[in-house]
């Protein structure tokens, strides 16, 4: 996809408040039909009930019932009360009601709230129209003009502003998604009094060239500290190379900053692939918060964590490798640190996260994992004595409260593990021996109770750094302490 940003200017006030009321009802639209969707409402009879209602034609309509099922399938998803969805941003709403700011900030604050809730109008694109039929591009010798539908056989004409770092060039590009008869989407948001357009086409990628049968490159992205690890792996999943790409400008810097970084550091992924003539492999991130606080415990880290944008960098590797012609394959993201730490980097002595991606690499060759001898002789000789014993050595080891509590919380998932099994703790059965990943649906479990018999006696208190210490462990079945 391909998105332009720009600003929109009209001739007339008249005209300027005729498309403001338009994308009030059409806000307005999406959230009666989010609430109409809530209850379970047919969907012709919902469009009919919205036409009627808010005084829009029927693709309008159709657009704001997309979009009120987007939001309602996302909290869905993300499991969460859809009934509590607030539209304008719960942030931005919840600042409001503490009125902890007054004056021209609390009358700032809540434009932007009442902007973000009531300033939008999206139009989706139509190939059979040959572009947009509600909200069109037309260029005449006096520019570049957006034409919007704003009621029955009427319109508004708003001159585009491509804006002025980049403004040639936009316009080039707008004019040519405005005569190639392809279908684009148009999306109107208010900021500040003003209202912007968003221009987004489909992109026609070339056919893939470099594919997985010459090899894959996995990557795994980590946010601390910030780099790129890569492990090349050859058609048979055997290591070849692997590296890392440090990225030390996403810690910091404004968004502009950032995103410009993010599309070069991209860039040195795919021309790595490219060089070697490898697919790239990529994990498919569902990023979400676990809790009230996140998934990092320190204020530091979860500013690390959001500035670092895990899904926005990746799906710049993606686009710019389909430029390329490079495949590139996503695959369940599930243990791959863990089994990278436990398999891979003992045994070529490599860090945590190449090995991480080099099981994403395996992975997207469509290789399973086999349990080391040494491991899973750990496994068959747990028993109730030693997991609580370890969690003794947790409680009097680990000193961080929140540390604690996490490995304390390993430990007890370990247990009800072995438990489900239907065996008591020591009497693992022996078919799991050397289980594959995919083979059975406990194979993700064994690799976390390893986690938890391994590296929590190694390390409670810390990331385990001497992966030495791991490589002997595997083969002999016994864990020791580090001198």
């Amino acid at each position: 996809m391909i998105t332009i940003q720009t600003k929109l200017t009209f001739p007339s006030k008249e005209d300027e408040q005729a498309v403001a009321d338009l994308m009030r009802r059409w806000s307005s639209c999406v959230r009666f039909a989010y609430n109409r969707l809530l209850e379970g409402w047919d969907r012709n009879a919902l469009k009919r009930e919205l036409q009627r209602v808010f005084n829009l034609n029927s693709r309008y309509v159709d657009d704001a019932i997309m979009k009120a099922k987007s939001v309602l399938e996302s909290y869905r998803e993300r499991d969460e009360n859809p009934s509590k969805v607030i539209f304008g941003g719960r942030s931005l709403f919840d600042k409001l009601k503490k009125r902890h700011i007054n004056g021209k900030a609390y009358k700032k604050l809540k434009q932007e709230w009442q902007e973000r809730r009531k300033g939008n109008l999206y139009s989706r694109g139509d190939r059979s129209k040959k572009g947009n039929l509600n909200t069109r591009i037309e260029v005449d010798e006096n520019g570049i003009w957006l034409r919007i539908n704003v009621g029955e056989r009427k319109y508004v004409y708003a001159r585009i502003q491509a804006g002025w770092k980049r403004g040639k060039s936009r316009e080039g590009l707008l004019e040519a998604i405005g005569v190639c008869g392809e279908p684009y989407s148009v999306e109107l948001k208010l900021k500040n009094g003003k209202v912007y357009a968003y221009f987004t086409i489909e992109e026609d990628f070339p056919e893939a060239v470099v594919t997985k049968e010459n090899g894959v490159i996995g990557i795994d992205i980590n946010a601390y500290p910030e780099h790129i690890a890569w492990a090349e792996a050859d058609a048979n999943g055997q290591l070849v190379s692997y590296g890392k790409v440090p990225m030390p400008h996403l810690a910091s810097g404004n968004s502009s900053k950032r995103e410009y970084y993010r599309w070069q550091y991209a860039w040195e992924v795919v021309r790595l692939a490219e060089e070697k003539k490898k697919a790239i492999v990529i994990e498919r991130l569902d990023i979400r918060d676990k809790g009230k606080r996140g998934d990092f415990s320190g204020r530091k880290l979860r500013r690390i964590r959001h500035n670092f944008s895990y899904r926005s960098l990746l799906d710049k590797v993606k686009i710019l490798a389909q430029r390329k012609g490079i495949q590139v394959i996503e695959v369940d993201p599930a243990y791959t640190s863990v089994i990278g730490l436990l398999k891979y980097a003992p045994q070529y002595m490599i860090s945590k996260d190449e090995a991480a991606a080099y099981v994403i690499a395996r992975r997207g060759l469509g290789l399973k994992e086999r349990i080391p001898e040494g491991y899973m002789a750990i496994v068959e000789h747990l028993d109730a004595g030693e997991l609580e014993g370890l969690k003794e050595h947790v409680k009097k080891t680990v000193k961080n409260k929140q540390l604690r509590k996490k490995r304390l919380k390993e430990i007890e998932r370990a247990e009800k593990f072995i438990q489900s099994l239907g065996s008591e703790l020591g009497e693992v059965p022996r078919p799991l021996y050397g289980t594959s990943l995919g083979a059975c649906s406990g194979s993700y479990g064994l690799w976390r109770v390893l986690k938890v018999a391994v590296v929590t006696p190694l390390s409670p208190d810390r990331v385990l750094r001497d992966v030495s210490v791991l490589r002997r462990v595997m083969y002999s079945g016994q864990v020791g302490r580090p001198g």
